[in-house]
């Protein structure tokens, strides 16, 4: 299951595990984390992230923060392996990733102005330039328990 287990109803989505999953089996269940680029990309991202949308993530985003740690979890823990997502991105790229964040929908929203023009301004300079791709790289966290 990926990136969607903090929006479910705990005790009706476990319930339906222990239901249908064989004993002994397995849930595991992954999100993705704030990416990483390069250290100053990174400062205004997170910047952006902490601060300009910060307000406006839904309290279940606590989760993915936490790498689905904080979860409640019934299951008997599961210790995975490191896992990551990379990929080559442009500005271009990168920003229309930044579009589908459920914060910023939520701050526009609110009526407040599209913070992502200013953002891909800030952006622009550590970034190296619009046609330059980058190395984007998620943390993957992994939650995983058997039954």
């Amino acid at each position: 299951m990926g990136q969607a287990l903090h929006w479910f109803d705990f005790s009706d989505f476990y319930a339906e595990v222990k239901r249908v999953l064989r004993p002994g089996g397995v849930l595991a269940a992954w999100t993705y984390q704030l990416n990483t680029i390069d250290s100053s990309v990174d400062a205004c991202v997170t910047a952006f992230y902490d601060g300009v949308i910060g307000p406006y993530w839904p309290p279940e985003r606590a989760y993915v923060d936490a790498g689905y740690r904080s979860l409640p979890f019934p299951f008997e823990t599961l210790e995975p392996p490191h896992f990551e997502l990379r990929s080559r991105w442009t500005l271009d790229a990168f920003m229309a990733y930044l579009d589908t964040w459920s914060a910023v929908r939520r701050y526009r929203a609110a009526g407040l102005a599209d913070p992502l023009p200013a953002l891909r301004a800030e952006l622009e300079g550590p970034w190296g330039g619009p046609e330059v791709a980058r190395e984007v790289v998620w943390p993957l966290a992994l939650r995983a328990g058997r039954c």
